[in-house]
Formats: structure tokens, C-alpha cells, sequence
């Protein structure tokens, strides 16, 4: 690793009630669209800096709602999309009325802008496969600054909801990353992840 070198971020959410398919109400992004908003945040808070945008950060939503779907963002390819929530989840109710891909298999909506079947599993799976070391975000876990970062690292976090027994046996063999003893938000978490890599 060259020292100044922009360290590669990904972060994955799960959205436990957003809807994988068929749309959803603008108007309504914190009810019944599952709390979608919480998604938003997400995103706004992993890609945009002020007037720009994160070349060297991804993140994936996953709608686990009456489905399983994942919608890519792409900081370095990413064109056409504006740092609001509202912006962002017209973004996303638009894939979500198309028919979601095979899993494993990324279609592209727009410019930096892909979906795909699948849950975290496979997320977790894709990661490991492309050497991405991958830390769980867990108020339980180690502290952050205990742990050194390579060229790529990957963060799971999820929204309102716990993480349920099933992904928890999926994430098991991996590293669990503390921001404290308090359970912040999810775009909080990533604001603070990003600063602590931005430094080092």
C-alpha cells in the first residue's frame, strides 16, 4: 500500500421491509416502504461529500421485502443522481418495478446503477471472492481504530431491525467492528467509518 493511497470501501445495508418488487409511494418513505429512508441515508452518506462524490466507495442495498433483491451504487461510475432522499429512492422504486435478475447475475439500471437477486449471502460471498476483507458493524464487537485496513474493506450494516439469526450465522466467520457502546444509526456509522479511513 502506498502511503496518501485511497483505501476501496464498500458497505452493504439490509432493508428487512423494503419492497424487492413493485414500487412504492414517494410520499411515504418511512412507512410503507419499509423504512426505506433509512436506506437513503445510507447512501447519501457513503457516496456524496461536499460538491463530489466518492470514486472509491460502493454500496449495496438489500430489499428483502416480499423478495430479494440488491441495487449497486457505484461511486466511480455513478451519473444522474442527486444527494436527497427523495432523488435517490425514485432511483431505486424504479428497479424495483422491473423484474428482479438471477441471482449472481448484475443487470445495469443506469450509469453506476446495477441490480441483482440475492441476499447478503452472496454479497458476503462476491466480497471474499475479491479479496475484500469484511468487517460487521456491532456495538459489541472490537473497536474500530484496533484494526488495520487493506486496499479493500467492506462493512455490513443493518437498518432499524436487528440482524435476524440467519444473516448473524452467515456473518459469523467474520470480524465484528465496535463504534462504541451505543447503537448509532446506520449513515452515522458510515460517516464515522469513512473519516477513521480518510485519516489512515
Amino acid at each position: 500500500m502506498i502511503w496518501g493511497e485511497i483505501l476501496s470501501r464498500r458497505f452493504a445495508i439490509i432493508g428487512h421491509e423494503v419492497p424487492a418488487k413493485g414500487g412504492f409511494s414517494l410520499n411515504d418513505l418511512s412507512g410503507s416502504s419499509g423504512r426505506l429512508d433509512v436506506l437513503l441515508r445510507a447512501v447519501n452518506s457513503a457516496l456524496f461529500i461536499s460538491h463530489g462524490i466518492r470514486e472509491d466507495t460502493q454500496i449495496v442495498l438489500h430489499l428483502e421485502g416480499a423478495g430479494s433483491r440488491r441495487i449497486k451504487f457505484d461511486g466511480k461510475s455513478l451519473k444522474g443522481v442527486h444527494p436527497d432522499e427523495r432523488s435517490i429512492a425514485g432511483q431505486v422504486r424504479a428497479v424495483t418495478k422491473s423484474q428482479i435478475p438471477p441471482v449472481g447475475v448484475w443487470q445495469e439500471y443506469s450509469r453506476g446503477i446495477t441490480h441483482s437477486g440475492g441476499s447478503i449471502g452472496e454479497t458476503l460471498q462476491e466480497w471474499s471472492q475479491e479479496g475484500c476483507e469484511i468487517f460487521i458493524m456491532d456495538a459489541n464487537g472490537t473497536p474500530l481504530e484496533n484494526f488495520s485496513f487493506g486496499e479493500k474493506s467492506g462493512f455490513v450494516l443493518s437498518d432499524h431491525k436487528p440482524f435476524t439469526n440467519a444473516e448473524s450465522d452467515l456473518m459469523c466467520n467474520f470480524e465484528s467492528t465496535s463504534l462504541g457502546e451505543k447503537w448509532l444509526q446506520g449513515h452515522s456509522c458510515i460517516t464515522i467509518v469513512h473519516h477513521h479511513l480518510d485519516r489512515h
